[in-house]
Parts: structure tokens; C-alpha cells; sequence
């Protein structure tokens, strides 16, 4: 056989199949474009739907594109006279071998889907987990879209959100705020505690039950280390937080006995102990 006589094999087919070709390239084209607007239209009405929870939504569009393309090949090769049957074949061959070398990929996807099935996170929830915090964006077929407190792209893979402790400080109605007072020991302890519990009962965020407390949680050279606890509705957090530490440190300064040295050794931080809630989420 002849150089020109194998060149004419490909031209032969291509003559032949010309109009298989084309339907196979246009089911392709119209398979990519329908998943894509299969997997936008889950993603923005799949969460307007009366009882379905939206954090389904961004799996089940990647789940519904990508089954979509696969359909769109695999009839494409139909077209162009591959049977069902050799599909079957290289298909199951095809997803030992994937399955063999990306083992992790795999893994992110029973993680995402068991994310999502018993719930420790939500879209809107600030959320801690494998070194990484912020609001959850988005959980998806292989990882997990986060948004810092300081508004960062953070992308970790589900396996890994999933095999770690996560701390979710969205998710219970009402938080406790640990604000910490260090004081000289030369002044008055229980008139030091009535300030700060003024303080603390004047605000209305301020939940009356539990109801705030003051305690002298250690004693340090000669200083007095003091604790203001209250509890708050998880959304005023933040905002509370900020008010008890700095009304604390002016109405300590104003209302206490004592030389300059003394307010000037007034000291009053949030608990370092207590997880900082950048972890504010709008919901």
C-alpha cells in the first residue's frame, strides 16, 4: 500500500461520515452549552424553590453539567458508529483507571456530598476548619469557596474541611462575650465588678438570661485580672463586643479611685481565648 493510498483512508471516512461528523459536533456543542445553562439555572432557582435547601444547589449544577457532557459524548460517539457496548467498556475501564489515580478527587466528592448531607455548614456561616475561617460561599462537588473576614478567595478541598474539627460560630443563637480587665491591686475589686456589670446591663443587646457576671479570674504581680461575661444574640457579637471593651476601659478610668499610675495600669482586651469572630456571617 502506498503512501497516498493510506492518506486516502482518512479523506474515505471523513467522505462517508461527513454528515455523522457534523451531527456529532453539533451534539457536543449543544451538550456544552446546555450544561452550562442547565447549571446556572439550577444554581440561581433550585434555592427560590419553596423547602429545598440552597446549600444543595451549587453540587447538584456541577453534578448536572458534567452528567450532561457526558451524555452529549457518549451519544456523539454513537453517532459516529461506536456501540453502546464498546462505550460501556472503555467507560468502566477508563474510571478504574481514574478512579486508581485520583483517589483525592473522589474523596472531595463523597466529602461534599457528605457536607452537605449532615449540615455542619452552611452558605452565610462563618465557619473554622483545617486552618482556614471565613463566611461560606459556596460547597461544591470537590471543595469548599470561603470569603475571609478581610475579604480573601479561600478554596479548600471538601476531604479536608471534612476531616477536620470545625467550628461553626454561626450556627448557635446566642454567644457569649469574655472581655478581660486587668486592674492594680490597689483598687477597690467589688466597686471595679458594679461598674462593669452597669456596663454590661445597660446595653439592651445584652441578654438578661443568662445574666452577666464579673469574676477575678487570676492575680498577676500586682495586678488583678478580671472577667466581664455576657451573653448576646449571635448577630450583635461583634458590635457588643467592641462596646463592652471600650466602655469598660473609659467608665474604669472615670469612676475609679486612685493615682494617674493606678488608670494607667487599667488594662481591658477581649478574652484571646474566646475565638474572634471576624467570624461575623450575614446570613
Amino acid at each position: 500500500m502506498t503512501i497516498s493510498e493510506i492518506l486516502m483512508i482518512p479523506v474515505g471516512w471523513l467522505a462517508t461520515n461527513a454528515v455523522s461528523l457534523l451531527a456529532a459536533v453539533a451534539v457536543l456543542v449543544a451538550g456544552w452549552y446546555l450544561a452550562r445553562l442547565a447549571a446556572r439555572a439550577i444554581r440561581q432557582l433550585l434555592p427560590l424553590a419553596y423547602g429545598v435547601d440552597k446549600n444543595f444547589a451549587p453540587l447538584l449544577s456541577q453534578a448536572a453539567r458534567y452528567g450532561i457532557i457526558i451524555f452529549a459524548l457518549v451519544t456523539a460517539l454513537n453517532l459516529l458508529g461506536v456501540s453502546n457496548a464498546s462505550i460501556l467498556t472503555v467507560l468502566g475501564a477508563a474510571g478504574l483507571a481514574i478512579a486508581l489515580a485520583l483517589q483525592g478527587t473522589l474523596a472531595n466528592i463523597a466529602a461534599g456530598i457528605m457536607l452537605i448531607w449532615l449540615r455542619p455548614i452552611a452558605i452565610g456561616e462563618f465557619i473554622q476548619g483545617d486552618g482556614v475561617a471565613g463566611i461560606v460561599v459556596e460547597i461544591g462537588l470537590f471543595g469548599t469557596r470561603l470569603r475571609s473576614s478581610s475579604g480573601l478567595y479561600i478554596f479548600t478541598p471538601n476531604q479536608k474541611l471534612w476531616a477536620s474539627a470545625i467550628t461553626n460560630h454561626s450556627r448557635e443563637p446566642r454567644r457569649r462575650i469574655d472581655v478581660n480587665v486587668s486592674v492594680p491591686d490597689t483598687i477597690d475589686i467589688a466597686k471595679s465588678r458594679k461598674i462593669l456589670l452597669r456596663i454590661a446591663t445597660a446595653d439592651k443587646r445584652v441578654l438578661a438570661d443568662p445574666a452577666p457576671n464579673v469574676h477575678v479570674d487570676s492575680f498577676s504581680g500586682a495586678a488583678v485580672n478580671m472577667q466581664l461575661r455576657a451573653w448576646v444574640s449571635t448577630p450583635d457579637y461583634l458590635p457588643v463586643l467592641y462596646a463592652l471593651t471600650e466602655e469598660a476601659k473609659i467608665a474604669l478610668n472615670r469612676e475609679l479611685s486612685g493615682s494617674k499610675e493606678d488608670k494607667a495600669g487599667i488594662s481591658v482586651t477581649p478574652d484571646p481565648a474566646n475565638p474572634s469572630p471576624e467570624t461575623q456571617a450575614h446570613r
